[in-house]
């Protein structure tokens, strides 16, 4: 049986969904593409995704969930291997930026439904409790990692919820500006503005990228 046989039909349609959506927009998505893409039926699409929004709210919480592949999405952490386990906090911080930068074409479509995501959420308040919830699981990914450096005294003490509001305010700001190819924020500038400021304010001896902090 092939992969894409194995995968649930639900699973293959938001699959699919999350590329149109991406390239197109949801606006101009096509429920009839994702179908032939995902190789079901338009009927069956309408099916489990009574509108649009539907569609796009659900393709938000697949691709946070599929985009980055050590992305933590839940309240439970997956167990850690020996090569992750081995890593300081500090690397640990840095490969999480990493992934929630557009870094990769997946997490690239990613960004691209966070915009539309943005803008349904400020003309569709039904949408901001999609926004609030996904923004919410970020802060306590980043804030548990945060309070785990400062509680093994790798990190300074801090308000690991603070830093990680802070946190995410740079990756938004640096990465949707990565993301339109705005050539004065290229992706290595991105990543190394936002792991100097938050080594800074950790009091990292060495960046998060392994250099030294000036």
């Amino acid at each position: 049986m092939s992969a894409v046989a194995r995968r649930s039909a639900r699973e293959r349609i938001l699959s699919a969904a999350v590329r149109r959506i991406a390239q197109e927009g949801i606006d101009g998505v096509r429920i009839a593409r994702i179908a032939t893409d995902a190789r079901v039926s338009p009927a069956l699409v309408h099916y489990h995704f009574a509108t649009r929004d539907a569609l796009l709210a659900q393709a938000l919480e697949y691709s946070y969930a599929h985009a980055g592949d050590a992305r933590i999405t839940g309240a439970e952490a997956p167990s850690l291997g020996e090569s992750e386990a081995a890593q300081s906090h500090a690397e640990r911080l840095a490969s999480m930026i990493e992934q929630s930068l557009p870094t990769t074409p997946a997490l690239e479509d990613d960004w691209v439904l966070w915009v539309e995501l943005w803008l349904r959420a400020v003309r569709h308040h039904e949408f901001r409790e999609v926004a609030e919830s996904l923004y919410a699981r970020m802060h306590v990914w980043f804030a548990t990692e945060i309070a785990a450096g400062v509680a093994a005294g790798e990190f300074a003490p801090c308000d690991p919820g603070g830093v990680a509001d802070r946190l995410i305010a740079l990756i938004d700001g640096y990465g949707v500006r990565t993301l339109i190819g705005d050539r004065a924020v290229p992706l290595e500038r991105a990543r190394r503005a936002i792991t100097d400021v938050i080594a800074r304010e950790l009091a990292v001896e060495r960046a998060l990228q392994g250099e030294p902090v000036a």
